[in-house]
């Protein structure tokens, strides 16, 4: 069975006020380059997870992780 959201930014789903989810914390620095790009992150191993990445960079989200590395 098949998952139906409103798709937002990125192909992801909206909650149900339309806001975009959440990246979950476990999601691998790996996956998320396929996305965002090979050098993202690149400084940290591809089986590092997003939470990891944001608790060592000191960043909320990953919106901020990525306007902060800009």
């Amino acid at each position: 069975m098949t998952n139906k959201c409103d798709r937002g930014l990125d192909d992801r789903c909206r909650d149900l006020d339309g806001r975009i989810r959440a990246k979950n914390g476990t999601t691998h620095i790996g996956t998320l380059r396929e996305t965002y790009g090979d050098d993202f992150a690149s400084e940290y191993r591809s089986d590092m997870h997003l939470r990891t990445l944001l608790e060592r960079t000191g960043s909320q989200s990953l919106t901020q992780y990525r306007r902060r590395s800009r």
